[in-house]
């Protein structure tokens, strides 16, 4: 009797639910940005919501992610406990950095936000409106300077279309490159730009406290939190949207991936995450499985074609 309730015990063991995961999140940007804020919230939600026991965060900047891409790449492959968040801003830094690395070097999971991108000034500056930037940059471009985020990404990107779409050549843009969001936004605030440019998101607490003026965001329609104009409705052909994504390390089982995917459903369709979305200002643009696999290859080639466009890639 003893021998049949140990062999029930021990069948029972081994068909029970699986211990939770625990997680390490790599941030690939320096703390106060888009990528940093998505791994904190992912770590909050995942706990919070009993996905996983533990999430770390770790952040390694430089290079618009591809620094902690390749050191990601290189380290953790086979570890299913290991994420690392990406997106536009990293497709356009692998293409402008000529990286050795890629997101084909690690497990892309899913798409998980979208945001629109937010041209802001100083609430002291001259400067009114989105019209009046560009005045000045159709005047002399190299004295209109930018602050955002790294070189190729979204942040460039969209003053490179914002300066094709006036007539400007985007070559002649004055762009500040930050490795975080929070450094550019410390050196708008500190005048020592003449706009910034980031998720708008990122903004709007300093627009809400009155020490910066949003002037535009780069959707075609007004983004829920602000009531600045479109850019397309100023009358410039300019439609932006930043995603963010989470990617898996290389070399994964096809159990652990779907593991791993199956984690970031339950974040995603958790009352947590959505109240993250609410907070943040945040779109949600989820999509995985082969839909995703398909719409970053689609990324990837027109990010090359608007980079070229702009002159950032030859």
């Amino acid at each position: 009797m003893k021998h049949t309730l140990l062999g029930v015990f021990l069948v029972g063991a081994l068909t029970g639910p699986a211990l939770a995961a625990e997680y390490t999140i790599m941030a690939p940007a320096a703390p106060g940005g888009g990528w940093d804020s998505t791994a904190r919230s992912m770590q909050e939600v995942l706990q919070a919501e009993g996905i996983s026991p533990s999430v770390q965060v770790q952040n390694v900047p430089g290079a618009g992610g591809t620094v902690g891409l390749a050191q990601f790449a290189a380290s953790t492959s086979g570890d299913p406990g290991q994420l690392i968040v990406g997106g536009y801003v990293m497709v356009g830094a692998i293409l402008t950095n000529d990286a050795p690395v890629s997101l084909a070097d690690v497990t892309p999971i899913a798409r998980l936000t979208g945001e629109a991108v937010g041209i802001a000034v100083p609430a002291a500056s001259p400067i009114k409106n989105i019209n009046e930037l560009v005045e000045l940059m159709k005047a002399d471009p190299g004295a209109v300077s930018w602050a955002g985020g790294s070189a190729g990404g979204v942040d460039h990107i969209t003053v490179g279309l914002l300066a094709k779409a006036a007539g400007i050549d985007p070559a002649k843009i004055n762009y500040v490159a930050f490795s975080g969001g929070g450094e550019a936004l410390a050196a708008v605030l500190g005048n020592q730009v003449t706009a910034g440019i980031s998720g708008v998101g990122e903004f709007l607490p300093q627009v809400e406290a009155g020490t910066m003026r949003m002037l535009a965001v780069s959707t075609a329609e007004k983004w829920p939190g602000t009531d600045a104009p479109t850019l397309m409705e100023s009358g410039y052909d300019v439609n932006v949207q930043n995603w963010r994504m989470v990617a898996a390390a290389p070399g994964l089982t096809a159990e652990q991936k779907a593991a791993v995917a199956a984690d970031i459903d339950k974040m995603v369709n958790s009352a947590g995450w959505k109240a993250v979305l609410e907070t943040k200002g945040w779109a949600n643009t989820y999509l995985t499985g082969a839909d995703f696999d398909a719409q970053l290859a689609k990324e990837i080639e027109a990010t090359s074609a608007i980079l070229k466009d702009i002159g950032l890639v030859k």
